[in-house]
């Protein structure tokens, strides 16, 4: 039975809301007042250069958070806003940011579901999502926007949302890696926003590259970041072993696997839980692994469709 305990998690983030940190020479760090049990102690916007500077996440509809980032580059010109993806906890504020500063918005675009939606079903991401948002710059998976003393590339990593893209800095050998990897916890894979068979895949891109710090959305930095996301992938697996596990020894619903599969969690998270879960369903029925009646939703009841070898 999976846990978490294969994953070196780091919970050390001593950072107060609204005061600034340079977590790197060129990169500074300036977190939310909006912490939750899926936020950790707040999101976390950065500020990338000097003089002419980009913000990367400018966080939620926050007005304090925006003076924080206003007083964080008093004296200095914001050209470029980049945003990772459309949760409302990382891409509300670009349009207070927006208005105080001219700066251009750069982001993969609009907020869109990883799959057709079955019904009226959402995902349970506490946030939500921010449908209001429109980039001014939208950008494919390479595209290279560069600034005074910085150049950053997108690299595409759906998978926590559909239009989720991380911001490399290959000269730094650093990466802004959004919500797809966090020091803190395992990401939240909620369909139909989000999709285990591409957070995998964007994972195992990840791996391939060559930046070894992560900055992430929430939490601290990830240092030796290729090998964390190898711990990342792993759990992952096991979790989808426990699912499994589980359904051999009969067909289940979600809350029965949750219980299974999720010993000690959070009640808070529980919701969430189930979702992760169905994330892993809907791949296993996708490779014809797990079979379910109808449509792989979360109020369906699902079995193997072979013994397990």
């Amino acid at each position: 039975m999976s846990t978490e305990d294969d994953i070196p998690f780091n919970k050390n983030f001593p950072l107060q809301h609204g005061t600034v940190d340079e977590v790197v020479p060129g990169v500074r760090r300036v977190v939310c007042n909006n912490a939750s049990p899926f936020t950790f102690t707040g999101t976390v916007s950065y500020i990338v250069g000097r003089g002419n500077v980009a913000i990367i996440d400018p966080g939620p509809d926050d007005e304090a958070h925006r003076q924080a980032l206003l007083d964080a580059v008093r004296g200095e010109t914001v050209t470029h806003i980049f945003v990772t993806h459309t949760h409302k906890d990382h891409s509300p504020g670009t349009a207070r940011l927006k208005a105080a500063t001219g700066a251009a918005v750069y982001a993969e675009g609009l907020h869109r579901a990883s799959r057709e939606r079955y019904g009226d079903e959402m995902a349970p991401t506490e946030s939500g999502a921010d449908y209001g948002f429109r980039p001014d710059v939208f950008l494919k998976d390479g595209d290279v926007v560069e600034g005074h003393g910085w150049r950053l590339e997108g690299v595409f990593t759906p998978g926590h949302t559909a239009n989720h893209m991380a911001f490399a800095w290959p000269e730094r050998n650093l990466t802004f890696i959004g919500d797809h990897v966090m020091a803190w916890s395992t990401s939240i894979v909620a369909p139909p926003d989000g999709s285990m068979l591409e957070y995998m895949a964007s994972l195992d891109k990840l791996t391939r590259r060559d930046e070894q710090l992560y900055l992430s959305g929430h939490g601290p930095e990830i240092p030796d970041a290729v090998r964390y996301v190898r711990f990342l992938m792993r759990h992952r697996k096991a979790r989808e072993a426990s699912i499994l596990h589980r359904l051999a020894k009969g067909e289940a619903d979600i809350p029965t696997i949750v219980r299974a599969s999720y010993i000690g969690i959070d009640p808070r998270l529980v919701n969430a839980a189930g979702y992760s879960v169905l994330a892993h369903l809907e791949d296993l029925v996708a490779r014809g692994v797990v079979a379910t009646d109808g449509d792989p939703t979360i109020g369906a009841t699902y079995r193997l469709t072979a013994p397990l070898a």
